[in-house]
This record gives structure tokens, C-alpha cells and sequence, in this order.
């Protein structure tokens, strides 16, 4: 995972060795590497330019570090910077009391939707809560066999103080397509379940396709009018790159999702959809995907994977303790000239 972008970040700041100072000719050409080795990675071309630009502007001139390496100094202003692209840190689930709080997912066919539904719900499970899962997938009806199975499993094999249950109405799929807002009543009598037997999470498993489309929106839109979910979380696969930050901002301009869950990291990624879906969406990375197990969704901490795509953890510690120094050593240098003036100024003038 990410192996192909940390190797040319990494061939890019071995060019900066040697040098005494990080000068705007050799940062321009160890930022051109990174830019390449960006959009292999299928990162928005926007996010690229804007990630360029800032890094360039951040480095151009500046001194290096006594004790450092310009390529280790650059470093550290990269790992911000991917810190900043992809951050801050936000896996929080507002949780409303009384419940139940109610939480939409949404995303394409096969982004792995009805599996983190199952995720979602074991983690709440753990927390002690009693969580109702809502098949509201009516174009397929192999997706509410699917996640009655999921929550099953859950119910049974997740560990925690919790619940998970399952709400379906299989018979409705027939109406997929022929009666508007078959979706919208399962939703609807699953959260009027959900309240009346004291659920405290409600988690809807809405439609996917295998692409954005008109229709699919309508009913989503529809589903967030009428019923004002707590939380939207949009499932995106981390393996589609490109095609995955794409379809997340079609989902956001309609939806205004409050966070996304990165499916499949574990997998052959090139980071594009991690490095973008932020910046293109404004919405927060909550969780990532790293495998099919219940307990397989962590939290997303954005400094974990620019410390994976740099390879150099090491090194930015090296450079954050050099600079810690380097402020105490200004700090104290001040300290002595304010000592030596106040020395002065308490001598009389004759």
C-alpha cells in the first residue's frame, strides 16, 4: 500500500542532499518529482497544484537546521503538509440523547456500503449502544438479504455491551422504480422503529449504483428532505482514486455529507482518494477500511499515513527535536541580551 508513492517522494528528496541551503531552483525540481508522483497517484490535479504551490512557498529560502540534511528539512514540510492536506483528525459520531441518532450511508455499488454498515454498527455495539440497521437498497434485493446476514453476524460474533438488529421490508423491492418513495417509507418506519423500542442509533443502508446518476440522487435527496438524518456518511473505495474523488463531490454538492468512511485500504491503493476526497469535499476522513472483519475500521489519523507515504517517520522526529532546539537555544540567546540590558540600565548614568 502507497509503496509506489513513497518511493518517488523519497527519490525526490534524496536530490536535495549535500546542499547547504534549500534554494528555489532545487526545490522547484524536487517538487516537480513529488507533483509526477502525485498524479500517478491519482490525485485531483487541483489538490496537486495547491499542495505544490504551498510546499515551494514554505520551503524557498529557508535556512537549514546546523544539525540537518536540506533533504530531511524537507521533509518535515512535506509531512506537514500532507498532515494539513488531509487532516484534522475527526472520527467523532454525534450521538443525540434521547436517540435514536440516525445515520445515512451513501455511495456507489461496491464501494463496500453494506459491509461498513456492519463496521459502523460493531463499533457502536462495543460502545454499548443498541444500534437498528435499515436495508433501504431496494434496486437489489440480494443488498437486504445482504446486510440482514451482516447484522446477524454482528449481532452474534462482534464483541461489545450492545445490540445490533435488523429492519428490512424485502417485499418492497418489488416497488423499486414504480412507487416514488419506496425508499423513503422503509427508511421512515425503520426510525419509527428505531424510537419507539429505544434504539440509540439508527444506521440507513440507502441505494448504490455503479455510477452517479439523477435517480439515484432524487431518492437520496428525498430520504435526507423528509427524514433529516443526523449524519451522512459517504463510503468511498480507496482503490478507484480519481473516479472515487469524483464521484464524492457529486455526492457532497447534493447531499452535503458530513464525513466519509475510505473502504478497502488494505488493498493495492495509490493514495489518490485519501490525498483528495478532503480537499475536494470539504468532509472530513472519519474511518478507513483494512479488511472484512467486523472490528477492521479505524479511526483515520491523517499524520499515521504521511508518515506511511514518506517512509521517514525517523526523520521527522529528527527534524522537529532540531528545531526544538534551535528555539531553545534563540530563546535563550534573548534571555541573555535582556539580562545584559537590564544590567545596563541598572547602572547610574554618571
Amino acid at each position: 500500500m502507497l509503496d509506489a508513492l513513497s518511493d518517488r517522494f523519497n527519490a525526490a528528496f534524496r536530490g536535495l542532499s549535500g546542499r547547504g541551503r534549500i534554494s528555489e531552483s532545487n526545490v522547484r525540481e524536487a517538487m516537480q518529482e513529488v507533483r509526477t508522483a502525485l498524479l500517478e497517484a491519482d490525485v485531483h490535479l487541483d489538490v496537486v497544484k495547491k499542495f505544490c504551490a504551498e510546499v515551494i512557498e514554505d520551503a524557498i529560502g529557508q535556512e537549514v537546521i546546523e544539525s540537518l540534511k536540506p533533504g530531511q528539512q524537507m521533509i518535515e514540510i512535506v509531512n506537514r503538509r500532507l498532515i494539513e492536506l488531509m487532516g484534522p483528525v475527526d472520527s467523532h459520531l454525534m450521538l443525540i440523547d434521547p436517540g435514536p441518532t440516525v445515520f445515512m450511508m451513501c455511495g456507489l455499488q461496491g464501494s463496500g456500503k453494506t459491509t461498513s454498515c456492519g463496521k459502523l454498527a460493531a463499533l457502536l455495539k462495543k460502545r454499548g449502544k443498541r444500534v437498528l440497521v435499515v436495508a433501504a437498497d431496494l434496486q437489489r434485493p440480494a443488498a437486504v438479504e445482504q446486510l440482514r446476514i451482516t447484522a446477524e453476524g454482528v449481532e452474534a460474533d462482534a464483541p461489545g455491551s450492545g445490540e445490533v438488529a435488523f429492519h428490512g421490508e424485502p417485499e418492497r423491492c418489488a416497488e423499486y422504480g414504480k412507487a416514488v418513495g419506496a425508499a423513503v417509507g422503509v427508511c421512515r418506519r425503520g426510525i419509527e422503529r428505531g424510537r419507539s423500542e429505544k434504539f440509540d442509533a439508527v444506521i440507513l443502508d440507502t441505494a448504490g449504483r455503479l455510477h452517479v446518476d439523477d435517480e439515484l440522487m432524487k431518492e437520496l435527496e428525498a430520504i435526507n428532505r423528509l427524514l433529516t438524518p443526523h449524519q451522512i456518511l459517504l463510503v468511498v473505495d480507496a482503490m478507484t482514486g480519481q473516479d472515487a474523488v469524483n464521484s464524492a463531490k457529486a455526492f457532497h454538492d447534493r447531499l452535503a455529507i458530513d464525513g466519509v468512511i475510505l473502504t478497502k485500504f488494505d488493498s493495492d491503493t495509490r493514495g489518490g482518494a485519501a490525498l483528495s476526497v478532503k480537499q475536494v469535499t470539504g468532509a472530513p476522513i472519519k474511518f478507513i477500511g483494512i479488511g472484512e472483519k467486523f472490528d477492521a475500521l479505524e479511526e483515520f489519523h491523517p499524520e499515521r499515513i504521511a508518515g506511511r507515504i514518506l517512509g521517514m517517520g525517523d526523520v521527522v522526529s529528527l527534524v522537529e527535536k532540531a528545531q526544538d532546539e534551535v528555539d531553545e537555544a534563540e530563546a535563550e540567546e534573548i534571555s541573555s541580551e535582556d539580562l545584559v540590558t537590564s544590567i545596563f540600565d541598572a547602572v547610574p548614568v554618571p
